[in-house]
Formats: structure tokens, C-alpha cells, sequence
């Protein structure tokens, strides 16, 4: 079964806002063996709304719709919809009684315009949108489906768990979609695609393969799609991954898709162990993705943003005599830096970089997007000076990267230096 979406709002469009929505409500479809065959993006306009809907429905018979709900004048999903289902707006009291009693504590919200949320389309079918004002609808009509949420992210998920996903699995899809994602590190493209291309090309018809590369990372996402079992496709999906990871294991960072900070510190929880971080070029980027995400201060104790040359020397114990000879970006000061801060911080773990980000500074035997990385335990430390290409925010980022991928790989005894 396939399903298109459809994103309003001209925020999306200049770019003012961007959509997170279709790839959300994608996600949920694939959990019911619904595959998305496109998203499209459209401005506050009745035509553009009208025409976009004319498009999918002539492809497929469920789509799925989100933004315009609003109040205010530019939100005008709505009348459009009255127009094209050829019905005509009616106060529903249900939503009268619940948006009522969402804004009893903000009596200033309970406004002319606000009471246009308990106004819908009469041909609908109203669903309730339990953490917002505007109403879910399900329209349908000569066999299609359309169900329509609001735009506000938070409030999408909310529709689609709680309202729109139930019925949609209750269509009994015996279409099943398996994914399966490899993360691998420092290996092009290129060279990764010809290493598997002999595997990849006695890949069943019904499973296909993504390559989805960023920061030297590339994510090999497995898709295997048929009318099946689950558990039976999941455990073909699983052996062709099997054959798969002997061909890439020197580059292999994972077997699930996450991001590297959540692999890090399921890594350290694991092993109830901590972290620090000592930065100079990536000025804290690190420590932004280690805290990003909730549970982090189980095991990431703090950063110093050493970026000049006296926070290097005075709190992290850097020799002056080091930065005046060789300079912040070797590895004698990452050496330093990594163990300066993993003593102060007292930390099972730590990792340090120090490097020219550009777009000046560079020299003949330190060019731009040189970096020196370093982790530190117990005992040891390790040290790499890698060289990046592209814009100060581009170097920073894969400094970023590299260095948790560094940590990650000594943690799991697969980082071989």
C-alpha cells in the first residue's frame, strides 16, 4: 500500500521553517507496511491545495496532510477543503467543549478567532487532537482516504499515535517494510560501493539499498519490502546483513541507525563510565551532542573550551614551552589537554581537539582543516591529526564526529591506532 503527504505553509517553502513532519509520518507508515511514494510541499493557497490533492489522488487512494489548521487568516486548509469535498463548515460541539476547556486557565485565547477551531467540514469525520485546538479530520470519499493534522510537529506525532495510525493498520496491509541500517566511518563512497557491489547485486528484487552519506559517515540502509510476515522478512533482512558486515568490519561503527553521540554514551552507561572533553576548535561542539540528549549526566561529567592558549596553559596544565615550539594544534598539546582535563574532571574518559578551522590562520606544514584528536583513559592515550576539508563549519563538525567516532571505537576494542 503506498500513501502520499502533503506539507502547507509557505514557511516551508522560503525556507523559513523546515519540515520535519513528512519524514515523522513517514516513519509511523512504514510501522504499518505503508510506503510513502511522495512528499510535497505547497504555499497557503487554495489552488496550490486543491491541485496537490488532484496529483496524489490520482496515484494513490491515502494521503495524509499537515498545516493551515490554524486560526488566523492564512491558515485556510479548512475552506479548502469545504470546497473541494463540495460541503460547507458547521460548529461541532465536541471540539467547542474540549478547545473550552484547553484555554479555561487563558481566558484572553477564547477569541473570535479561536472559535473558528470548533468550526470543520461538515462531510468529515472529526478526530480529537488532544494536546491542541485544531481538530483532526478524516475525510472519506469514492474509496480515498485523507486525513488532515495540524502542522505544529508536537502535535502531528500526537495525531498520528493516538488517532490516525489505529485505523490506518486496521486496513489489514499484509504489505511489510524492514529496515535495516549499517553505519560505517572513513571509507569513500565510491570505494565502500565497489567492496559490496557483488553482495549488493545478488540482493533479492524486493530488498534495495541507500547509500546516505555526511561527515565521512555513511549510513547503508537495507530495505526489504513484500507481502509477508514481519518476523519472516525481518529474518531475511537479517541475513543479508550477516553477509554483509565481514565485507566492511574494519569500518563498520554500528549496526543500528543512531547518531554517534547516543552510541557513545550507551557505550559508557554500559560500562558505567564517564567522559570529559577538552576543545579548542570544535568550541564545544561535542559537549552540545553529548548533552543532547536526556540520561547524559550519567556519564558526561563537563567540557573546558580551552580555545586560547592561556586556558590551555593555566587550567589544563599545557607547557608553555610546548605551545611556543610546536604549537596549539599537535599532538604534544592535544596530549596534554586530554590528560589535563580528564585529571581535573576526574573522569573515566576524556577527548581533546585542537586544530585551524579556517577560513585563515593555515600555514605550509599546518593547513587549514588540520586537526589533532585525542582520548585518554585510565593509563593511555591515543592520538590522530586528521585533515579536513571544507568550510570552518564543515571542519568543526567532522572534527566533532571523528573524535566521538575515536572514543566510541576504543571503548568497543575495535579502535586499532
Amino acid at each position: 500500500m503506498q500513501c502520499e503527504i502533503i506539507v502547507i505553509g509557505d514557511e516551508l517553502l522560503i525556507g523559513q521553517v523546515i519540515d520535519t513532519n513528512s519524514g515523522m509520518l513517514a516513519r509511523y507508515l512504514n510501522t504499518a507496511g505503508i510506503s510513502v511514494g511522495r512528499t510535497t510541499a505547497v504555499h497557503d493557497s487554495a489552488d496550490d491545495i486543491s491541485n496537490a490533492l488532484n496529483e496524489a489522488f490520482s496515484r494513490v487512494n491515502l494521503v495524509l496532510m499537515t498545516g493551515g489548521l490554524g486560526p488566523t487568516k492564512d491558515d485556510i486548509t479548512k475552506t479548502t477543503l469545504c470546497k473541494y469535498f463540495n460541503t460547507r463548515l458547521v460548529e461541532n460541539l465536541e471540539v467547542k467543549e474540549h478547545v473550552m476547556s484547553l484555554y479555561k486557565d487563558r481566558p484572553a485565547v477564547l477569541n473570535s478567532l479561536t472559535a473558528t477551531q470548533w468550526l470543520v467540514p461538515e462531510a468529515c469525520n472529526v478526530l480529537e487532537n488532544r494536546v491542541g485546538s485544531a481538530p483532526l479530520m478524516e475525510f472519506l470519499h469514492d474509496g480515498k482516504r485523507l486525513y488532515c493534522m495540524p502542522g505544529v510537529p508536537h502535535e502531528a506525532q500526537v495525531a498520528m499515535e493516538e488517532q490516525i495510525m489505529p485505523r490506518l493498520r486496521e486496513l489489514a496491509c499484509d504489505n511489510v517494510i524492514v529496515h535495516r541500517t549499517v553505519i560505517v566511518y572513513d571509507i569513500p563512497e565510491s570505494s565502500l560501493a565497489l567492496r559490496i557491489a557483488e553482495w549488493e547485486g545478488n540482493l533479492p528484487s524486493y530488498m534495495h539499498l541507500a547509500y546516505l552519506p555526511s561527515n565521512r559517515m555513511i549510513r547503508l540502509r537495507l530495505t526489504a519490502e513484500k507481502r509477508s510476515v514481519a518476523s519472516e522478512l525481518a529474518a531475511e533482512a537479517d541475513k543479508q546483513i550477516a553477509e554483509l558486515l565481514p565485507l566492511i568490519k574494519e569500518y563498520v561503527i554500528a549496526t543500528e541507525d543512531k547518531p554517534i553521540e547516543v552510541l557513545v554514551g550507551e557505550a559508557l552507561k554500559q560500562r558505567h563510565e564517564t567522559v570529559s572533553t577538552a576543545e579548542s576548535c570544535t568550541g564545544g561542539k561535542i559537549a552540545e551532542l553529548l548533552n543532547r540528549h536526556a540520561g547524559s549526566s550519567e556519564f558526561y561529567f563537563g567540557t573546558i573550551v580551552a580555545y586560547d592558549n592561556s586556558i590551555k596553559e593555566y587550567v589544563l596544565g599545557v607547557n608553555r614551552k610546548t605551545l611556543d615550539t610546536v604549537g596549539a594544534v599537535s599532538q604534544e598539546t592535544v596530549t596534554a589537554m586530554v590528560c589535563g582535563v580528564r585529571r581535573l574532571m576526574n573522569t573515566s574518559w576524556a577527548i581533546a581537539t585542537s586544530g585551524v578551522a579556517g577560513p585563515s590562520g593555515g600555514s605550509p606544514d599546518k593547513p587549514v582543516g588540520t586537526v589533532w584528536l585525542a582520548v585518554a583513559c585510565e593509563g593511555d592515550v591515543w592520538t590522530e591529526k586528521r585533515c579536513f576539508r571544507g568550510s570552518r563549519e564543515q571542519i568543526t563538525t567532522q572534527a566533532t564526529i571523528a573524535a566521538l567516532v575515536m572514543l566510541h571505537k576504543k571503548m568497543t576494542s575495535e579502535y586499532n591506532h
